[in-house]
């Protein structure tokens, strides 16, 4: 360019180097580290092929280091969490797929000793009954864990290596590996070392494909929850009436009889006496004010899945309704609830058409759709909080 001069382009470029230095660093860096995970995964069995095709254009993915780093922008809440998990979509989903894979789910209870309804509820938790795979490649995830992450890294090289190695087996296609950012995969997300010690050929085809088999993936979340300690000779748990002014113990540590707990005072809601030699712990999941639970070691066989109390609930609240039995009856402590998936996609589409661009609506909430909930919360004179909550729900129009 004319009369720009040698000085103002070194500045330039100078200025231009400090946007994408950090970037051409990291992209620099994930592929050298890359070349020589292919070598380490040869060495340790993975035939060179497979080594190649799996790792072949993996780079640098801000998102799953964020995912891998990052708090959550907000707490979920129970009640937000089970709305959105246990809503009246999945609970169709679920008794349709009851229906259609009764013979399977039959067997599986039968060799398993793991009630079909609670397989069936990790199913359609983990992916939606097999229809959500997930956002990410799983090789390529690890990759950037394992040479851009900063926590864990020595653990999902261990996890990478095994993934490859599954594939070079032939269990699973090379192409199949999509999951999450941390690299569970298949229809109920296992990790790869889970997926060596715990998976199943249940279908008899010589293969364990827990992304296409349906029979495999279902048999292989029983393993999973028979080894972690599920008993189908005791329920995962009863919602309770707590005695007025306890005081006493709670937390899932904090294990005593269900006679003794009758004997402190408490009694199934409903109705009905709580006894057996059966030790159960107290949890009061939203406090004192919310609903609370006697759960047995079947709930830990539930959360060892997921280390989440919130997440066993819902997998034992999904299974209860699957199987036509009662919702919790004591309601959640807020005035505000939370808003299932199909409201999620409505409120998305009510932002749009309000003014407060959300993109194309799709049911998930991330950055922007929560930048638009905290833009229309504070123009109807709602807390900003950037939550899919049913009251800015209701104050753009939902119903």
């Amino acid at each position: 360019m004319p009369g720009f001069g040698l000085k103002r382009l070194a500045l330039l470029a100078l200025g231009m180097g400090l946007v994408w230095t950090a970037g051409s660093q990291n992209a620099f860096a994930i592929e050298s580290c890359v070349a020589s995970l292919k070598r380490e995964a040869i060495s340790a069995g993975v035939r060179p092929e497979v080594a190649e095709r799996m790792l072949k254009g993996a780079s640098f993915d801000e998102k799953v280091i964020r995912f891998s780093t990052s708090q959550p922008e907000y707490k979920t809440e129970i009640w937000d969490y089970m709305a959105f998990l246990v809503d009246a979509e999945r609970i169709k989903d679920g008794k349709k797929n009851l229906r259609k894979h009764r013979q399977t789910l039959s067997a599986i209870e039968k060799r398993y000793g793991v009630n079909r309804h609670v397989v069936l509820a990790v199913w359609g938790i983990e992916s939606d009954f097999g229809q959500f795979k997930g956002d990410f490649y799983t090789p390529h995830a690890l990759a950037n864990l394992v040479c851009a992450g900063k926590r864990r890294q020595k653990y999902f090289r261990g996890e990478l290596i095994k993934t490859l190695q599954i594939a070079s087996r032939g269990d699973v296609p090379v192409n199949d590996f999509q999951g999450s950012w941390a690299g569970a995969f298949g229809q109920t997300q296992f990790m790869p070392s889970t997926y060596n010690s715990l998976a199943v050929d249940f279908d008899g085809d010589g293969r364990k494909d827990l992304v296409n088999s349906v029979p495999d993936a279902l048999a292989s979340t029983a393993n999973f929850l028979k080894n972690a300690g599920w008993r189908d000779s005791r329920a995962w748990g009863y919602e309770v009436k707590v005695p007025s002014g306890y005081s006493g113990p709670t937390g899932l540590k904090k294990r005593a009889s269900l006679s003794t707990w009758g004997q402190r005072g408490f009694k199934k809601v409903g109705g009905g006496s709580v006894s057996g030699k059966t030790e159960a712990a107290l949890i009061r999941p939203a406090g004192a004010n919310g609903p609370a639970f006697l759960v047995t070691r079947n709930f830990n066989a539930l959360r060892s899945y997921n280390a989440s109390t919130s997440y066993g609930l819902a997998i034992a609240l999904l299974s209860e309704l699957v199987a036509d039995g009662e919702p919790f009856k004591t309601p959640w402590p807020t005035d505000n609830p939370g808003l299932s998936r199909a409201q999620r996609l409505e409120l998305q589409k009510l932002l749009n058409r309000n003014g407060f661009n959300v993109g194309e609506p799709d049911g998930k909430v991330g950055p922007l759709t929560r930048a638009g909930i905290r833009k229309a919360e504070a123009k109807y004179g709602l807390p900003v909080t950037g939550r899919p909550s049913w009251n800015v729900y209701s104050a753009l129009g939902g119903k």
